[in-house]
């Protein structure tokens, strides 16, 4: 995978990229990734300002032996679930076959809808972050009109709670929007320079519904054998696979994005040296990191899954709720963690602890903590994959119409059963890209907070925006660029 280590004076030291050596300015050599590493010593200590690309090994082996005897185990499941369940009976009628032609047609118009969506937030990103604001705005006040009009008091008053609680952020954070909107803009413009990531993306979805069907057909008897023991383990074994496919992507492209910040010309076409480069070193030195975070997280969804079966006991629906809460705090701060220390690790190669300290450390040192809590270009992401959603749905409840045997197997309405259908495929595609840019963004906001000086050389244009609006925004945190 592609990692870097940063200079402080370029006229007497290298710029370091894991898969790319750049002397400055006496020589542009370019060694490959499987060339000899270069003549420095990695340090272990992190200096607080900037990464070092680590020496190759395997970091957290455990963790990736533990999820790769998991997938065995569940693969020796699934063959028993096949040979002696009851799931591995076909299903009646053309049911199947007609979902199968409706996802067919909505994913190819949810892949041209994301991919047009590039284009339209590159040229819209300042209006796209303002209308994402005012949409998570709107939606608020919806749930706390709706649930007063249904008589449902608890709910109204949440939404109306979090309706003023999104007014006052709004009028907080409106200053940064220019920040937001050109940070997305130069995460747009990485990412269009590796279209590649897109290719890989919609890949990890193919493999996740794969996963999906698998985890379906070898989890069944487990849990009616073997009673809510055996439900734990698999929730942990499904969620924990759907983390680890999500995390290989985020740490895929940061690698890639890396090396376009600090060497463009190894990061600048459809399927660029740095694209296979990272995800090489995402799938052999870093599976054990990516693993050992993706576990965490897995382990927390997994009980907030049991506690929502709990819910059905109205004996304890209060304490359930509140269970439900805490873990869901830490849910939130296990992900946001995991999000900043799989840069670090996509970038030097860090083990997921090391990672997630240094990261902090450099956020601290830097003084970003503001900037790395907002959340307007993540607005900006969900409204779009939601509005793929919603049009890939009327997509397929027009299919559904137009053919009158269409999911004539069905006992709700055809139209309805097209459009959920066309809903969910369109949201999961486009949420697939989005977390492509997500991950993206919060590359370029490390890089930017490490080494400004090589964005400035290699993308001046993208530096001075951004330099431009930094200041602006945050004004203490970035007066020094």
């Amino acid at each position: 995978m592609s990692n870097y280590k940063s200079i402080n004076n370029r006229m007497t030291k290298p710029l370091v990229v894991q898969g790319t050596v750049v002397e400055e300015p006496q020589s542009n050599y370019i060694a490959s990734f499987n060339d000899s590493p270069p003549s420095y010593e990695p340090t272990s200590t992190f200096n607080g300002e900037k990464g070092e690309i680590q020496s190759k090994k395997f970091n957290d082996v455990g963790f990736a032996f533990a999820f790769i005897a998991h997938l065995v185990v569940m693969g020796y499941l699934l063959i028993a679930g096949i040979l002696f369940g009851d799931n591995g009976a076909a299903a009646g009628g053309n049911g199947f076959s007609d979902i199968i032609y409706c996802v067919i047609v909505c994913s190819i118009f949810a892949v041209g809808l994301s991919t047009l969506s590039l284009g339209l937030m590159m040229k819209f990103a300042t209006e796209l972050i303002k209308i994402a604001l005012f949409f998570s705005i709107g939606c608020y006040l919806m749930v706390g009109m709706v649930g007063l009009m249904s008589g449902n008091i608890l709910m109204g008053c949440l939404g109306l709670a979090s309706f003023a609680m999104g007014c006052c952020y709004a009028y907080c954070v409106w200053s940064r929007i220019p920040f937001a909107a050109v940070n997305l803009n130069t995460a747009l413009t990485a990412v269009e320079a590796n279209m590649g990531l897109a290719v890989a993306a919609y890949a990890v979805l193919a493999l996740a519904v794969v996963w999906i069907i698998w985890w379906s057909l070898a989890s069944g008897n487990s849990i009616n054998n073997y009673g809510s023991g055996a439900m734990f383990a698999m929730f942990i074994s499904y969620f924990w696979t759907h983390q680890v496919l999500q995390n290989t992507l985020h740490c895929t492209t940061a690698g890639v994005i890396g090396t376009w910040w600090f060497a463009p010309e190894e990061a600048s076409s459809f399927c660029s040296p740095a694209l296979s480069d990272s995800f090489t070193r995402a799938i052999t030195y870093s599976f054990g990191s990516i693993c050992f975070g993706s576990l965490l997280v897995a382990i927390v969804q997994a009980l907030r899954q049991m506690n929502h079966i709990l819910r059905d006991n109205e004996d304890f629906n209060f304490l359930t709720c509140i269970i439900d809460c805490i873990l869901g705090c830490i849910e939130s701060i296990i992900e946001y963690l995991n999000k900043w220390a799989y840069v670090y690790i996509g970038l030097y190669g860090y083990s997921y602890l090391e990672a997630g300290k240094n990261v902090m450390t450099l956020f601290q040192t830097r003084g970003y903590s503001a900037i790395v809590t907002d959340n307007l270009v993540q607005n900006v992401l969900l409204m779009i994959s939601v509005g793929v959603g919603i049009v890939t749905g009327f997509i397929g409840r027009t299919v559904a119409l137009l053919d009158k045997d269409l999911f004539a197997d069905f006992d709700a309405n055809p139209g309805t059963v097209g459009f959920i259908t066309g809903l969910v495929v369109g949201f999961l595609l486009a949420s697939i890209l989005m977390g492509v840019i997500e991950s993206a963004v919060n590359t370029i906001i490390v890089c930017f907070a490490e080494s400004p000086a090589e964005f400035e050389r290699n993308h001046p244009i993208l530096s001075m925006e951004m330099r431009g609006a930094w200041r602006m925004a945050y004004p203490d945190e970035c007066g020094n660029l």
